[in-house]
């Protein structure tokens, strides 16, 4: 039994990629981990969105989570079967494939129903547009995880809320509800849940249509204007902190506070 249900949860965790009508729609699968992606499906969702690009006929790119989520991130589960090094690797096949879909030179929208929590969040900060329903909820609740964010998480936040913004979600682990996403600039647009998937479609099709042309070069220009943060992230800047990760998954996994140890200048 143990197998059979091994086996089922593993074909329930896919990306899927559906093209239609110049839209390229990506779906983050694995309703039964609020779609929290393993290291194998960031590997996953890297190379599906390089695919998208062999299809001369894509124009735009809608990235959605099943169900009434988003993604809920990395998988925090996961990361207790793994060592520090293997988590380490992980979150950077994390930031590779955030990075992949962040360089598309297509128009990215990011269709957020539900969660975008984490290393779900930073995806949908990625995408260039990002679509809310009412229940969307955004935030960063690393801190009780030992999961340090590095320059390029932070810039991605930054460039939309500012620094303070940033550093409070961090710190109290707040979680913004959809209207003061919106608010705050994180989320373009609000659409009823029973709408949303319309709504993103028929926005997808409004950006196919105008001048490719126009479109790749205002994306070039723009992440020319404020992309100008060295990538850190490929080692000098690490994902997990050696203290305080393996008691902040630990808590997660054991459904408990964590009891995080205090650190000296020494």
């Amino acid at each position: 039994m143990r197998v059979d249900i091994s086996r089922m949860e593993e074909e329930q965790a896919k990306i899927i990629l559906q093209e239609t009508g110049g839209l390229a729609i990506i779906t983050i699968h694995r309703p039964h981990k609020r779609n929290a992606l393993t290291a194998n499906m960031w590997n996953q969702l890297a190379e599906i969105g390089e695919k998208v690009l062999d299809n001369p006929k894509n124009k735009v790119l809608l990235l959605r989570g099943h169900g009434e989520q988003f993604t809920a991130g990395s998988d925090i589960g996961e990361f207790h079967e793994m060592s520090l090094d293997e988590a380490e690797n992980s979150f950077i096949l994390m930031e590779k494939a955030i990075s992949t879909i962040e360089k598309l030179p297509l128009p990215t929208i990011g269709v957020i129903n539900g969660p975008a929590m984490g290393a779900g969040l930073e995806l949908a900060l990625a995408c260039d547009l990002r679509i809310g329903s009412e229940k969307a909820r955004l935030g960063i609740p690393v801190g009780k995880l030992g999961i340090t964010i590095n320059n390029k998480f932070a810039k991605r936040v930054v460039d939309l809320v500012g620094p303070s913004v940033t550093k409070e979600l961090v710190y109290l682990g707040r979680i913004l509800k959809a209207e003061e996403a919106y608010s705050l600039g994180m989320l373009n647009y609000l659409a009823n849940e029973t709408e949303l998937d319309r709504y993103a479609l028929r926005m997808g099709k409004l950006v196919a249509s105008m001048s490719p042309a126009s479109l790749l070069a205002v994306k070039q220009s723009v992440n020319e204007c404020i992309n100008s943060t060295p990538a850190l992230w490929t080692g000098s800047t690490p994902f997990v902190d050696q203290q305080d990760f393996s008691e902040g998954v630990a808590a997660f996994v054991e459904k408990r506070a964590p009891k995080f140890k205090r650190r000296t200048n020494s």
